[in-house]
């Protein structure tokens, strides 16, 4: 009796492991899709090159690519796209030196391309092109990790920094249709927190930057406090259902319909943000109900 419950508790992890691994969630996601014209691809995060890869396997090869993800992540070359590593927690040379060969990507974007944009944690530290000198928003990044602030007022101030966080990224690429996956790695899905949400309206204000200042004391320039107190650009925003959850329980279910693990969930959103007139990039947020598989989500 023993030996059944364990293999069968064995049997359930693994298969809710595998499922939101990040090359599994992507194929789930890509199975069946078609996009017109060009597709050019840009992956950023830890999981960068997994995702890509598992994107090129779905898709067939696209027509340019760029992925930038953390020292000793890349594994091997991927058809069309080029590779590169560089820094985190704290964004180096090569961060700025990858974020500039993605941005050169889709400066040419038509509007018959789309930008499949693939996302995961450390996105902020890895797609990063500073408003400031880098010297300083590497000193402001060493102080936001060691004050003890969280994940979401770091990308708060972070944001506000960046040529490509909270929604620049997509301004960008217009008129260019963007699709993202994102790999959540904060609690709650908030797809403006996750990476800084280069592609994802900002949902913070100038006040909340300010108040996070104040209260981790952080010595920013004249130069940081004016680019803190700025508005981040407006999106128009549709969101078409209500929440999107693949969880490792629901997952693991089919593996087993006895016994269900108390596991952590991890989330996966689809974005698609595409121009709108001259309002600027409009993001339609496509969150299946929870009932639906990811495959029929997207």
């Amino acid at each position: 009796m023993y030996q059944n419950l364990r293999a069968d508790a064995e049997t359930i992890v693994r298969s809710a492991i595998a499922a939101v691994l990040p090359d599994e969630a992507v194929r789930r996601a890509l199975k069946g899709r078609h996009f017109p014209g060009r597709v050019l691809l840009v992956a950023a995060g830890k999981a960068a090159w997994q995702m890509a890869r598992a994107a090129v396997e779905a898709l067939g090869p696209v027509d340019a690519g760029v992925v930038v993800t953390k020292y000793g992540h890349v594994q091997g070359q991927l058809p069309g796209v080029a590779c590169y590593e560089a820094g985190h927690p704290v964004p180096d040379e090569n961060s700025f030196r990858a974020t500039q060969a993605a941005l050169d990507l889709v400066a040419g974007a038509k509007e018959t391309d789309t930008v499949l944009f693939l996302l995961s944690g450390g996105g902020s530290a890895l797609l990063e092109k500073p408003l400031l000198p880098a010297a300083e928003l590497q000193d402001i990044t060493r102080q936001l990790l060691a004050s003890g602030a969280d994940i979401v007022e770091m990308n708060t101030i972070r944001k506000r920094l960046s040529a490509v966080k909270g929604g620049r990224f997509a301004q960008h690429c217009a008129p260019a249709r963007v699709c993202s996956i994102v790999l959540s790695d904060i609690i709650g899905d908030p797809l403006d927190m996750i990476a800084s949400g280069p592609a994802y309206p900002d949902s913070s204000t100038c006040a909340d930057a300010r108040r996070i200042a104040d209260k981790y004391a952080l010595p920013l320039s004249a130069e940081a406090a004016e680019h803190s107190s700025r508005t981040l650009p407006v999106m128009w925003v549709s969101t078409l259902s209500s929440a999107l959850g693949v969880s490792c329980c629901r997952q693991a279910r089919a593996a087993s319909d006895r016994r269900r693990p108390y596991v952590s969930a991890m989330a996966w959103a689809w974005a698609q943000v595409e121009r709108s007139g001259t309002t600027g990039p409009e993001a339609i947020i496509s969150r299946g109900s929870p009932k639906m598989s990811l495959s029929t989500m997207l």
